[in-house]
């Protein structure tokens, strides 16, 4: 499928990586593969890890009849870290239009001012304009001004762990164009206008990490991180029963419940345990128990960092997802022990009606729906679209560079050809590539980089 509309994102989580490929924002494909070189969250290995990608986006690819060499990535909220950045350009003194390149060297004198050593860049979230030191506007360009100055939350992760991901992608043979947060991207889906703006609380339960992010005004207020999640679960359950790890995680899915209320003592199943050596039978109580000691541990720590900063007043209450929110009864788990309103979210989407697609689905949205200044913004820090700044951003240990801006389509295109397409596709994506590059403005994004 030959598509410039076409978008991919990628959701690297602990236990496994999941890919979802959109066609102008509808949905169209979506695979979950396992994913063996991270613990906890932290890539422990990245030749594994790439392997999962690898896997995923092929397997993707299959599904959709999709060519896909670049991907846009999710950075998790416990890699965040969020600053309050202030920036300021001159635009003339006699007063003119306020072009894309005012704009942008103002964006990126806010992100340099802000920059700590040994993070990067992920994105930054304008917060107001102020033209000529006085009026506050959304959106400044065309409008005339001397000066021009932005405030706004600019959003870093550690240089080290996000290397590890950019490595990952790139060994698997695929360019990633740029991040997005995590928790903005499943707010984006998770929840309507009014829980984004008034406050609401994402729980994603994850396989190796559990997190608890306030959002409000659309932005990330507070987070906590819990390193424990759907793995810890499955070892219990393994450790407890005698049994491997991998009849632990089916049982889980099969007969395990969040409250040991919705379990049933009549209902019983056969396990191959190791101590009685053979078959034994367990009753659903007695497994939704093991499942119901570990959860509460979780929502416990969660639910006391929520507390500790008053987030569990917020309107919306929490909204609860991730691949452990399968488990049944994890809702009203939730509500009783932290006394809130409780609802799980999942995609409502054919073929991807779970909620561990949720990270993923929301980048593709996340992703479709920036406005213009966005586009700017994602600019400045991974060097692409138009070039009116002096000089791309760099954080005091950032590596972007001047080159990145210049060499960004060529890289997506080794990827592409690393994925064995044949010379007469390399041919063909060549020659789209000499002819998008004639066409200007932000929307062109995509008609650049996605296919």
């Amino acid at each position: 499928m030959e598509n410039s509309n076409l978008l991919v994102g990628l959701d690297i989580g602990t236990t496994s990586i999941k890919a979802v490929v959109a066609d102008s924002g509808k949905v169209i494909g979506a695979v979950t593969t396992p994913n063996s070189g991270m613990r906890h969250g932290q890539i422990v290995d990245i030749d594994q890890t790439a392997a999962a990608i690898s896997r995923a986006l092929k397997s993707v690819a299959e599904k959709t009849n999709a060519k896909i060499y670049s991907v846009v990535a999710g950075i998790p909220v416990g890699m965040l870290q969020l600053e309050t950045a202030t920036g300021f350009s001159n635009v003339g003194e006699q007063g003119q239009e306020v072009s894309n390149g005012d704009v942008k060297r103002a964006i990126q004198s806010a992100i340099k001012s802000a920059a700590k050593d040994n993070r990067d860049a992920i994105t930054f979230l304008p917060s107001r304009f102020l033209i000529d030191g006085k009026t506050e506007v959304d959106d400044p360009r065309k409008m005339i001004a001397r000066s021009l100055g932005v405030s706004g939350i600019l959003l870093t992760a550690p240089t080290g762990p996000l290397h590890n991901i950019r490595k990952a992608i790139e060994r698997a043979g695929y360019h990633n164009n740029f991040f997005v947060p995590t928790p903005l991207a499943i707010s984006s889906v998770a929840l309507n206008e009014s829980e984004r703006t008034f406050g609401s609380v994402i729980i994603d339960l994850g396989g190796g990490v559990s997190t608890a992010t306030v959002i409000k005004d659309d932005q990330i207020k507070y987070a906590n991180i819990d390193l424990e999640g759907g793995s810890d679960i499955t070892n219990d359950i393994s450790t407890v029963l005698s049994i491997s790890k991998s009849d632990a995680e089916q049982i889980k899915l099969d007969y395990g419940y969040a409250d040991p209320d919705f379990a049933s003592k009549n209902d019983k199943f056969a396990i191959n345990s190791v101590v009685a050596n053979g078959q034994q039978m367990i009753d659903e109580v007695y497994l939704s128990e093991i499942i119901n000691a570990r959860l509460e541990q979780i929502l416990t720590r969660l639910g006391k960092g929520l507390a500790k900063h008053h987030a569990l007043k917020q309107p919306g209450g929490i909204v609860i997802t991730g691949g452990t929110s399968l488990l049944e009864g994890i809702d009203s788990l939730t509500a009783n022990g932290l006394n809130v309103k409780a609802r799980i979210y999942q995609p409502d989407q054919i073929g991807m009606r779970n909620p561990i697609y949720t990270a993923a689905y929301g980048i593709v949205n996340y992703s479709y729906k920036m406005s213009e200044i966005y586009y700017l913004v994602n600019g400045v820090i991974y060097g692409f679209g138009e070039t009116e700044v002096e000089e791309p951003v760099q954080t005091k240990s950032s590596k972007i560079s001047k080159s990145t801006a210049s060499n960004s389509e060529s890289q997506a295109k080794e990827a592409y050809n690393r994925n064995k397409i044949s010379d007469e596709d390399a041919s063909s994506s060549d020659e789209k590539y000499n002819n998008r590059e004639k066409t200007n403005g932000l929307k062109s994004f995509f008609k650049k980089f996605f296919d």
